[in-house]
């Protein structure tokens, strides 16, 4: 009998050890219970005063409640402005736990806080600028590209919607029909990932520069020959009455006097050039734009977007003023 007794209490011990985690653990659970109520009825101090209740753990006891209760406690400080006890908050975590991921970000957001605003923008410059400007040549590269490439296109496609050859100009029309009528995301998706299923497999780069490239060659080569067209009929008569043919006359007399015509729209369409780019980051470029989102989704830090907004700013100011400039040679000896 004593034999059985004996047994029964080491089966109690047993199950008393095994039961009462459980009922800690139902205690947190009514605490943080009882801390939420008093946080949403915004008794802020008394849910502070719940939460401190929590004590570190002991010995070999599981420390989920006290950091779960710690962070708490850090919030509530800081959405009250209150970063030096929010920081109290965290190092306690951080005493126990020095390696507790949460504390740790949350303790550099505060402390990032505390530094003034110039300097915090001033040591992001310097974390981020370096990529940006990376992705920024890249962007730089592709109008480049483009700029050296649609011209020349544009200047074909114009020649060619004019032409008296009947399949040349149809040809030329469907061009311009094509590609200004679709998406310019679209083509590069067709060229990049469609392409490949016909055996055509072509790197992101050169991906990029022809679908840019032909994009805009569509829409300078209507803006060409419109400016063409522009030109007085009589201009060609007279070169052909001193014996020129078509091509001199065309390259001598009527492009060169479309030149001041053409420099405000061809410039506009650059000045788009360089926000367009920001369509090829769906290719596997990383361009300006690419490399902004990358920062920002590593970050979530919004100077990073600011820093690439001022970034597009500097470009298309700088390609606005050079091309005012050009507009203004081209049409200097209108002036005289």
């Amino acid at each position: 009998m004593k034999y059985l007794t004996g047994r029964a209490a080491t089966a109690l011990l047993f199950l008393c050890l095994a039961v009462s985690p459980l009922f800690a653990g139902n205690s947190y659970d009514r605490t943080f219970r009882e801390a939420s109520d008093l946080m949403a009825q915004g008794e802020l101090d008394q849910a502070l005063s719940v939460l401190q209740n929590i004590p570190p753990p002991s010995g070999d006891e599981e420390g989920t409640a006290f950091i779960s209760a710690r962070m708490q406690s850090a919030r509530i400080h800081a959405s009250r402005n209150d970063n030096g006890k929010a920081l109290e908050a965290c190092r306690e975590v951080l005493n126990l736990y020095p390696d507790n991921s949460e504390a740790l970000n949350f303790e550099a957001a505060l402390e990032r806080k505390e530094i003034p605003r110039w300097r915090s923008f001033l040591a992001d410059c310097v974390k981020f600028l370096p990529v940006l400007g990376k992705g920024a040549m890249m962007t730089l590269l592709l109008v480049l590209c483009t700029m050296l490439i649609s011209p020349f296109g544009g200047l074909l496609i114009a020649l060619g919607r004019i032409s008296t050859i009947p399949p040349l100009s149809g040809l030329c029309w469907f061009i311009i029909w094509f590609f200004r009528g679709t998406p310019l995301l679209l083509q590069l998706f067709f060229i990049y990932y469609g392409l490949p299923s016909a055996g055509i497999t072509l790197s992101p780069m050169l991906s990029a520069v022809i679908g840019l490239g032909l994009n805009y060659s569509a829409y300078l080569g209507e803006i060409i020959r419109g400016a063409i067209q522009s030109i007085d009929h009589g201009q060609m008569e007279a070169a052909k009455a001193i014996g020129m043919n078509y091509r001199q006359a065309m390259f001598r007399i009527i492009i060169p006097q479309t030149y001041k015509r053409l420099m405000p729209p061809i410039g506009n369409e650059f000045i788009a050039l360089i926000k367009d780019t920001a369509l090829v980051s769906t290719i596997a470029m990383v361009e300006l734009m690419r490399s902004a989102d990358q920062m920002f989704n590593t970050y979530f830090n919004i100077t990073a977007l600011v820093l690439a907004a001022i970034i597009y700013l500097a470009m298309t100011t700088l390609f606005t003023f050079v091309f005012e400039k050009i507009e203004y040679r081209a049409g200097i000896y209108e002036q005289r």
